[in-house]
């Protein structure tokens, strides 16, 4: 029954597909409990921009971006605060608009290369329940001080004053 036989070839076909997927999963896109990064150009992840008029514009990647006042985030802080990685195999972040690709960059950590933007580190804040959430802002704990990583600071609104930004080029403001 050639029918038959095709079936069998469109199931078995659907199963590597599946494996396949499973196996790009464990090997290269990070999750979270709360959250999933997805992999952009040749399995890599990408940094972009999403604007605020209270925040201005600040760096994103599936969700919020932070940095930290102190050196590093390990252990526990990261269960908190997961960190922005590389998939295996990647090398650099994809600059998305709004993002300076000179300021992205990867430090090397015991997990894999963690994103970097402007030399710091960059992390996801595990409370924030989606895209657009920026609740761990300004936030102070036991690891220190979180802050987005804003590329333009927001209008200023009344007294006649001007609109600040960040230097051309998307420079960072920590």
């Amino acid at each position: 029954m050639p029918n038959e036989s095709m079936r069998h070839e469109e199931s078995l076909h659907r199963v590597r597909i599946g494996r396949v997927a499973v196996v790009a999963c464990a090997a290269g896109v990070i999750t979270s409990s709360a959250f999933t990064v997805s992999a952009f150009a040749a399995g890599s992840v990408k940094v972009a921009t999403a604007n605020s008029a209270k925040l201005g514009t600040y760096l994103v990647s599936g969700k919020t971006l932070y940095t930290l006042s102190k050196p590093t985030c390990t252990g526990k802080c990261l269960t908190f605060w997961p960190a922005l990685l590389l998939p295996k195999g990647a090398t650099e972040a994809v600059a998305g608009a709004g993002v300076n690709a000179s300021m992205l960059g990867t430090k090397k950590d015991a997990a894999g290369l963690q994103v970097t933007y402007g030399g710091k580190p960059l992390y996801w804040f595990s409370k924030d329940a989606g895209p657009g959430k920026v609740t761990g802002n300004k936030l102070k704990d036991q690891w220190g001080v979180w802050s987005i990583v804003v590329t333009v600071k927001p209008k200023v609104s009344g007294g006649g004053s001007t609109t600040t930004a960040a230097p051309s080029g998307g420079g960072v403001s920590f």
